[in-house]
């Protein structure tokens, strides 16, 4: 039963709508730069249309991400949004059996890993 007699709006509908009302309002700041909601909707549009014309990714596929705290986290998280794909997110700081469990529990089609360099 819903609580609420109002359409459902997901996070990226919110986001979207931001970035169009307030394309120049800081969105996030990351040791020295600021990313207003302009460039995370452009990074995140550029980084769904890499994955989906270079991995193929497509809707309803589980994609595991392995990212450190930082913006590029953000912006795939969107971009995994745009292409309907869900996100399933890995501890960055887990290592070993506890990462291989989390991995495997993901049942993900794709990792998205990164150093953190």
């Amino acid at each position: 039963r819903r609580l609420s007699r109002r359409p459902a709006v997901t996070l990226l509908e919110v986001f979207q709508e931001h970035a169009r009302r307030q394309p120049h309002r800081p969105l996030l700041l990351f040791q020295d730069n600021v990313y207003t909601y302009w460039d995370v909707e452009q990074r995140s549009s550029r980084a769904a249309h890499a994955f989906s014309q270079r991995l193929g990714l497509q809707p309803g596929q589980t994609v595991a991400v392995f990212l450190p705290n930082e913006p590029t986290y953000v912006w795939t998280w969107l971009a995994l949004a745009k292409l309907g794909c869900s996100m399933a997110c890995l501890n960055y700081n887990v290592r070993g059996q506890a990462l291989l469990h989390a991995l495997a529990a993901a049942q993900a089609t794709f990792v998205l890993a990164s150093t953190g360099e």
